[in-house]
């Protein structure tokens, strides 16, 4: 019952309430960002995108700790949850900069992900454990194509945005090391490619919505 509580008081606070970091937002010291408003609207998209990413994060993580009896799995799942946060608030703080919104999805977003998350957990903890490795493998190389201005990416002078990206993706990089070392099991490559399907509607979606 207590971790049946813990999810719903997670799923609404993700949702509803304001995220609180434990650690500072990133910034690039005396670099100030200038943007036009044509580059303004680009980033935001690009940082909504993010932010719905961090919103799919506490989803699956939630679910598979929900799911999992191994209570240093649950505590492993749990931690990697409130890191994760710090990106929600990142995200959140910067898209207000940038003076746009959320996705109007994110309930449906977070649905989706915390059904994923706990049917990776039901077939056992390898797997969700290697649920956990490709997702934050596929979310490290989505951060690290927004770090590429020449190609769609963030604009080369919103160092704030950059800034805040390039600290997820060590994050996420970090995190699935972690899983691999708790003993993640391989995917199969038509699971990876579904995952990879599955986000690109996310993203796609979210970038306008």
């Amino acid at each position: 019952m207590d971790t049946l509580l813990t999810a719903a008081d997670t799923a609404l606070r993700t949702l509803f309430a304001k995220p609180h970091p434990a650690q500072p937002c990133p910034t690039l010291p005396e670099t100030a960002t200038e943007l036009s408003d044509a580059e303004k609207r680009h980033a935001a998209s690009l940082m909504r995108v993010n932010h719905v990413g961090e919103i799919c994060a506490q989803a699956l993580y939630t679910a598979q700790a929900l799911a999992t009896k191994n209570e240093a799995l649950r505590a492993h799942f749990t931690k990697a949850c409130v890191e994760e946060t710090d990106h929600l608030a990142w995200t959140e703080q910067r898209l207000q900069e940038l003076g746009s919104h959320k996705s109007l999805l994110n309930p449906l977003w977070y649905a989706g992900a915390f059904g994923l998350g706990l049917i990776a957990g039901r077939l056992g903890d390898p797997v969700s454990l290697g649920f956990v490795v490709e997702t934050e493998k596929q979310v490290g190389a989505h951060l690290q194509s927004h770090l590429n201005a020449s190609n769609g990416g963030l604009p080369e002078g919103d160092h704030a945005s950059r800034a805040i990206v390039a600290q997820m993706f060590d994050d996420e990089i970090r995190h699935a090391d972690d899983a691999q070392r708790a003993g993640a099991m391989e995917l199969p490559q038509p699971v990876k490619e579904l995952m990879r399907a599955a986000a690109k509607v996310m993203t796609t979606v979210a970038h306008r919505i």
